[in-house]
């Protein structure tokens, strides 16, 4: 009987010849299983991953707010006295002692003093002894002066006689009754009292001028006494004492500084180094307000006085230095205090105020609503001309209304954002004036993009890579 004879029992047949072929194969087949379901796991988890760091990104946004601006410079300053009086000495010497002030006490910092207080006293001992002996010089002269005074009486005297003698030997003549030798001898004497007067009057101007000259050397001695007692020259406050009880002052080609003296504190300046470039828009009656460290919280107020003309230049900086006046009739204000000034240049009232990002921020093409992305893509084409949205405010102070320039804000309108037209006025360098038609306070304007990462491990960590994103996608 015939049986046919199939593949399976062909293969059953070779296995049975052959077992270990038979295990081969199916290990063969359990491996490739393995790599599949293995491929397919790798490819589940890289697919988790890469949704996992995805990037979405979202508007940064802030809104129109309505208020004040004010536009300004600012600067930094030194409290400085209205006016001030360095009191000096111009004589040398030991300080002995210090005077009284207006209150009766010893004259010191901050001492009110009237005029003619005496703020202190130099040792006077040589400038005595001078003084003593200018006055003995100029008495001296004086009696020298009287002596040369009688002197010329007693010659005019002598004068008188030989004048007599001479008249009666001319009428007498040379002849038997008077001598030749007689005569001449007359006429000499004559001739010699005569000169004589003249040297007794020459040497009465001679003492008369030892005194002038005793008399200016006793009142320079007076002076330089007098200035052993150092006075004060005007009403006010001492705001520095530079010298103590003992110590030796030199007076020589500069006179030292012993005492300064404010007038008056109740007025007070404000002295500012203004750049050059900013120099031109400070005049004199320009509001200005400024804060001291010493009082945080507290606004003073005053106004431009004076813009000095000498110029200073540190490091190639040039600097001019304005003068600030302000009232001080509370006292609060100390000389010296390091001031934060702002000039007040223009100042707005209740107007729509944007942030500079929000007129800086540019989005791409891709960004801007289909229905604005053709006059969007016009508008960036053109040359020399500004892009839309990338008109920033004016960088000038000064700017105002009839300066404002075209710029544009851009509202977030799902995943797109549209242009709103409007005109950047006046701007203080954070926020800027602006107007434009359907422009409302509290609208959400788009100031930038941010990136957010899903996965927050990688978002948070430091250490992690940082790869560039396509235009547009960041805030700029």
């Amino acid at each position: 009987m015939n049986i046919e004879q199939g593949p399976e029992t062909d293969t059953a047949r070779a296995g049975a010849v052959d077992p270990s072929l038979g295990r081969r194969k199916r290990l063969i087949k359990r491996i490739l299983a393995a790599a599949v379901v293995l491929g397919l796991a790798v490819g589940v988890v890289g697919w988790y991953l890469q949704r996992g760091n995805a990037q979405t990104a979202s508007y940064r946004t802030d809104q129109v707010t309505r208020g004040d601006l004010l536009v300004s410079i600012r600067a930094t300053g030194t409290v400085e006295p209205e006016e001030v009086v360095d009191v000096g000495a111009q004589v040398a010497g030991q300080i002995l002692y210090f005077g009284k002030d207006a209150n009766g006490k010893t004259v010191d910092y901050g001492s009110p003093v009237e005029a003619e207080t005496v703020l202190a006293k130099i040792d006077d001992s040589l400038y005595s002894a001078d003084e003593a002996q200018a006055q003995a010089q100029v008495q001296s002269a004086a009696a020298t002066l009287q002596r040369a005074e009688a002197d010329l009486e007693q010659l005019k005297a002598k004068l008188h006689q030989a004048d007599r003698d001479w008249q009666r030997a001319q009428k007498l003549g040379p002849s038997e009754a008077l001598a030749q030798a007689s005569y001449d001898a007359y006429q000499s004497a004559y001739e010699t009292a005569a000169a004589n007067v003249a040297v007794g009057r020459a040497s009465i101007l001679q003492a008369k001028a030892t005194q002038a000259q005793a008399e200016a050397v006793l009142r320079r001695a007076q002076r330089n006494l007098g200035y052993c007692t150092i006075k004060s020259p005007v009403k006010g406050v001492i705001v520095d004492r530079r010298v103590n009880i003992g110590q030796t002052v030199v007076a020589s080609l500069n006179a030292p500084s012993l005492f300064l003296i404010a007038k008056d504190l109740t007025r007070m300046q404000v002295w500012v180094a203004v750049n050059e470039a900013d120099i031109g828009k400070i005049h004199p009656g320009l509001p200005v307000t400024f804060t001291v460290d010493a009082f945080p919280g507290e606004t003073f107020r005053g106004e431009v006085g004076k813009v000095r003309l000498n110029a200073s230049m540190t490091q190639n900086v040039v600097t001019y230095t304005v003068e600030i006046v302000t009232d001080n009739s509370n006292g609060r204000l100390l000389p010296y205090l390091t001031a934060n000034v702002q000039f007040e240049l223009d100042r707005r009232s209740n107007v729509l105020l944007v942030p500079n990002a929000a007129l800086r921020w540019k989005p791409s093409a891709e960004q801007v609503a289909p229905e604005a992305r053709d006059a969007f893509e016009k508008l960036a084409a053109r040359k020399g001309k500004p892009e839309a949205g990338s008109s920033p405010p004016s960088k000038s102070p000064e700017a105002s209304a009839a300066t404002a320039s075209r710029a544009a804000l851009w509202v977030a309108e799902g995943d797109y954002v549209k242009p709103l037209r409007v005109r950047a006025g006046l701007t203080d360098g954070t926020h800027t004036e602006v107007q434009g038609e359907g422009l409302t306070e509290g609208m959400k304007i788009v100031t930038g993009v941010q990136v957010q990462t899903n996965n927050k491990d990688v978002a948070t960590n430091p250490f992690t890579p940082k790869f560039p994103t396509k235009p547009g996608a960041g805030s700029r």
